[in-house]
């Protein structure tokens, strides 16, 4: 469409559906960061940091001194690995993984070390590493959950959308979808065809004043929105002969130089100040001031409409467009035509898949499961609100 069509049209990409989804991967990430949340609260984050650290410390000691301190190496960089090492993975009897700690520093507690006793310590170390896990398990939670929830939000918006065109489609429903639009817009596109053919020859044909004074008179009538020439352009038309010629003429002359110029005009300077600098004016007139809308007004608004065209269009085009236009309004004047102008309007404003909707009857339907789908969105979001 239009304006419902964006909003309100086939399943692909459908947002009632996506939002449901995003609502559901909402409250798993919910779930499983209050799970996360709930261990470690359970275990003392205190407690699960300061294993963590120690954790670290261990691993980093262990990589920095592996090299110097094995086999008949370094002593002194022995003396410093023991001394460091110990200081690492010296926690309280009741601190987390208090016996991998314990160990791991049994596992090096030897004169000589081999790559080995690193590897042993390192195993001995792996329950301390859980808790390293864990926290990394946590902000990865976060991140999951934040996502989520702005996807939820997200999708809430654009839910919001489809509800809003599903409602209009819904308040549509009234159109009579079988009536025969095309009495109405046969008509209508030769007419209009018609006047924008017989506009353009005028425009070609008639003198600048004659277009320009045509066009003041559309401009006094109210449902003809026409474009008046500029005060200077309309000055030096009326003002000077060169006004006789007709526009696209005019545009012509502007382009040749002022030795050429003065072959056909009396003032160049004028020409070229009136003219050439509203060239983008001239060039735009176009008959859809003329034009009938598609779809079309209400009865009577057409009709007065129509009432104003009549005397206008009699004076650029022949008596078969006059005609028509008449045609059209008695249409407009009919007691059908309301009919026809409804289901004209709605399936102008509705794109295939919406007027699906209506023809089988179904859109109420779409519009309830959109409000149940928007419930749980919203309902998922307010009892998500207190996570990280």
């Amino acid at each position: 469409m239009s304006g419902a069509g964006a909003t309100a049209g086939a399943d692909e990409g459908d947002p009632v559906r996506e939002a449901g989804e995003a609502a559901a991967t909402l409250r798993e990430r919910y779930d499983e960061l209050a799970r996360i949340e709930g261990r470690i609260a359970d275990l003392g984050r205190d407690r699960i940091e300061a294993a963590a650290d120690a954790y670290r410390r261990a691993h980093r000691v262990l990589d920095q001194y592996e090299e110097d301190a094995v086999g008949t190496g370094d002593f002194g960089s022995y003396v410093q690995f023991r001394g460091q090492f110990g200081e690492a993975v010296d926690v309280g009897d009741d601190a987390l993984a208090a016996d991998a700690f314990a160990a791991a520093d049994a596992a090096v507690d030897k004169r000589r070390l081999s790559e080995s006793d690193f590897a042993a310590a390192r195993e001995a170390l792996e329950p301390a590493g859980e808790y390293v896990d864990l926290l990394a398990d946590r902000d990865e939670a976060v991140d999951d959950y934040r996502a989520a929830r702005k996807a939820a939000r997200d999708a809430r918006k654009a839910l919001d959308a489809r509800l809003e065109g599903l409602r209009e489609v819904a308040d549509m429903a009234d159109a009579d979808l079988d009536a025969d639009v095309d009495r109405l817009r046969g008509p209508i596109e030769s007419y209009n065809d018609a006047v924008r053919g017989a506009f353009r020859e005028f425009y070609k044909s008639a003198s600048a004043r004659e277009v320009f004074a045509f066009l003041d008179r559309a401009d006094g009538t109210p449902f003809v929105d026409a474009d008046v020439p500029p005060t200077d352009l309309r000055e030096y038309v009326d003002e000077y002969e060169a006004g006789e010629e007709p526009l696209p003429t005019l545009l012509e002359y502007a382009d040749y130089s002022n030795s050429k110029l003065e072959h056909y005009v009396d003032d160049p300077g004028a020409l070229r100040t009136a003219v050439a600098v509203h060239r983008t004016y001239v060039e735009r007139l176009d008959p859809e001031p003329l034009t009938l809308d598609w779809p079309p007004a209400g009865g009577d608004e057409l009709a007065y409409e129509i009432d104003e065209l009549i005397p206008l269009v009699s004076r650029v085009a022949d008596d078969e467009t006059v005609a028509t236009l008449r045609s059209v309004r008695e249409l407009a004047r009919g007691e059908e035509y309301e009919r026809l102008r409804r289901a004209a309007a709605v399936r102008d404003a509705l794109d295939d898949a919406e007027l699906d909707l209506l023809e089988r009857g179904v859109i109420e339907d779409r519009v309830r499961e959109a409000e149940r789908t928007l419930s749980v969105v919203e309902d998922v979001l307010a009892e998500t609100e207190d996570g990280a």
